[in-house]
This record gives structure tokens, sequence and C-alpha cells, in this order.
């Protein structure tokens, strides 16, 4: 698989989890009929698809790291920080059918979130930077923008954002 083919997958698979994200809290807070099934699904599932969020995450930045040789920035290494224990402990819950990982999740998640934000932010907003980053590798370098807009740190911000909607939502329709 080559680099571009690779962005392209990884960037169709961020749209979904992006879907999900959406519905996922339109259906939380929006009784809509036509949302019940899915966010049955969601709740019903939520363990196995956030193992399978975190894992492609991690399989994702790995390849892009590995075999594509994009060298990953100061953030890049602190999301990878969050998304790759999240990935084992919410495979071995997955396996187990623990579903008391929640707390964990929704920790690594959160900061996650605001990690991969923050790092988003920094890409378009060159300004922000504080020198934390190397001049090696800039947090403000775009290795690629599919879509125009849809960048590494977006990919994570994404991933966490799903699990994290995932972990939120009631165990029963509210």
């Amino acid at each position: 698989m080559s680099i571009s083919s690779a962005e392209l997958f990884f960037a169709l698979l961020t749209l979904a989890a992006l879907v999900g994200v959406v519905l996922g809290t339109v259906g939380r807070f929006v009784r809509v009929p036509a949302f019940e099934g899915w966010m049955t699904m969601l709740r019903t599932n939520r363990v196995v698809l956030a193992a399978t969020v975190a894992d492609v995450a991690m399989l994702g930045s790995l390849y892009f790291s590995e075999i594509g040789h994009l060298t990953p920035c100061l953030f890049c290494w602190y999301q990878r920080c969050l998304m790759y224990p999240l990935a084992i402990i919410l495979t071995v819950a997955a396996v187990r059918k623990d579903q008391a990982v929640r707390p964990f999740a929704l920790a690594l998640a959160g900061v996650g979130v605001v990690v991969s934000a923050y790092h988003y932010t920094l890409e378009w907003v060159h300004s922000l930077d504080t020198g934390a980053c190397s001049m090696s590798v800039p947090c403000t370098f775009v290795y690629f923008r599919q879509f125009g807009f849809m960048s590494l740190a977006f990919m994570a911000l994404t991933g966490f954002l799903f699990i994290f909607t995932l972990f939120t939502l009631p165990k029963e329709p509210t």
C-alpha cells in the first residue's frame, strides 16, 4: 500500500468515525426514532467499537511512522502515549467483555481530545506555538491534508472523540 493510499484509507475511516461522533451526540440529546437502532448498537458494542478504533489508530500511527517514514512531532508522541494504552486496555476489556473499563477510557480519551484539538489548532494557527516543539519536526508541520482539512492530528482527534462519545452514552435510552 502506498502512503497516499494509506492516507485515503485512514481518512475514510476517520470520516466514518466522525459520522459516529455526530450521530452518537445527536442521538444522545435528541430523541430521533430513526437513530434508535444506531444508538442501541453503539451502546451494546461500545467496548468492541472503542477497541477497534484505538487499535486501528495505533496501527495507523505505526504505519505512517515506520513504513511511511513520517517522523512524529512532540504532540504526535503525546497522542500516541494516550492512544496506545487505550488500545491495549480496550482490547483486553473487549475480549473479557468487561464494561468496567469506562473510567479509564474516559480519562485517556478525554485528555487525548484536548491534546489532539490543541495540536490540530497549532497546524492552522502557527502563532499559538510556544516553542515546545522541536525545530527539526515542528508541531505546526502538516504531512498531508486529505479532503483539504484532515491531517494526522485531526484523525487522532476524531478517534479520541469517538471513544469518548461511546463511553458517555447512557446505558439505556433516556
